[in-house]
């Protein structure tokens, strides 16, 4: 299983309408062969030792079978739809893959 943390920072006042997208594409990738979990999350606020990502980031959540699986996604017509969508409203995008660690 692979996990990804997206940070995804909107430019200035532009993160309603990048989640807009994100959501609006949210069931196609639900509907890729090998995701197991697709959502964003943003700041929950008012917790005094959480380290805010502030009004215009958020990350995506996301679990995937396989590498195979993240790297089709990536690729999909819907992915690149998305991004050509979403790319003139991004100040930056950092994205990590996890695997879990078996202790």
């Amino acid at each position: 299983m692979i996990h990804v943390l997206a940070i995804i920072t909107a430019k200035p006042g532009q993160r309603d309408a990048v989640l807009r997208e994100f959501h609006a594409n949210i069931p196609a990738v639900l509907a890729e062969d090998g995701c197991l979990a697709y959502g964003p999350a943003v700041d929950t606020g008012g917790l005094p030792f959480a380290t805010e990502f502030g009004p215009d980031t958020f990350v995506a959540v996301e679990r995937w079978a396989s590498a195979d699986a993240l790297k089709a996604h990536a690729a999909a017509p819907h992915m690149l739809a998305y991004g050509a969508r979403t790319r003139d409203m991004l100040a930056s995008r950092v994205i990590h893959v996890l695997s879990p660690h078996e202790g």
